[in-house]
């Protein structure tokens, strides 16, 4: 993993104010430059903490906002594990953006392969042929180091020339950004939490363990904001925890 910055907090709401200040900034600078804010989402429990909060925070612009998932159960968008239906509910539904600006991931031609290049002609049709700079995309880690849904050892970690392809997890296909979109962010955030975490985290900004999440290096910023206890395996120089 190339050069990255570290944040620890001592417990999750905190580090949950500190995400929204992160949200906050880009989506000034990113209005000011660009007229709007390209974001892309992803699945968890931190996340999902996030978007409830988001919910409750007064002056986002989202008539500006343009939101976009980073990946995606291939389940239907009203089931209990779908991404978006999870976001729907914690955001959503207590916001006023634009139906037009949310652009979440097709699950429901029955075909991965076909709703990923559907998902694909999505974001060029709104980017163009360049691969996109989105301004923020938000990641978490899995336990096995996965990002998105880039898990070890599966063919979608080669994707180079496509944006969106199909993720596998043993036998469930999910879909998912590719590599070169995520590291064609202006800024990745890595969203942690939890003592569960801990050993990856630890493997992933200490070792050159391959890992899935360590292939992001985006050409922006690239950002790991933890609490206390997924930090509490890294070395002792890397834990001042900041209030």
């Amino acid at each position: 993993m190339q050069g990255f910055q570290l944040e620890i907090f001592p417990e999750g709401p905190v580090l949950i104010q500190r995400a929204i200040e992160i949200w906050q900034a880009r989506s000034a600078a990113a209005i000011r430059e660009r007229g709007r804010f390209t974001v892309v989402l992803a699945g968890g429990n931190t996340p999902k903490k996030l978007y409830a909060a988001l919910a409750q925070t007064p002056g986002i612009p989202w008539q500006q906002t343009w939101l976009f998932w980073g990946d995606e159960r291939y389940v239907p968008p009203d089931h209990p594990e779908s991404n978006y239906r999870m976001v729907r509910e914690t955001l959503l539904e207590q916001i006023g953006i634009p139906a037009a600006q949310v652009f979440p991931m097709p699950t429901q031609a029955g075909d991965p392969l076909r709703d990923a290049a559907e998902y694909e002609a999505t974001l060029r049709q709104i980017f163009g042929a360049e691969c996109p700079s989105l301004d923020l995309v938000w990641l978490g880690v899995g336990e096995d180091g996965h990002t998105a849904s880039l898990f070890p050892d599966t063919a979608a970690l080669q994707v180079q020339h496509r944006w969106v392809t199909v993720g596998q997890k043993g036998q469930e296909p999910r879909l998912t950004l590719t590599y070169p979109v995520l590291n064609q962010a202006a800024q990745v955030v890595f969203l942690v939490t939890g003592a569960n975490k801990a050993p990856i985290v630890k493997e992933a900004l200490t070792t050159e363990a391959h890992l899935p999440c360590q292939r992001v290096n985006p050409r922006g910023r690239l950002l790991w904001l933890l609490d206390a206890a997924a930090a509490a395996q890294l070395p002792l120089p890397c834990v001042p925890l900041l209030s």
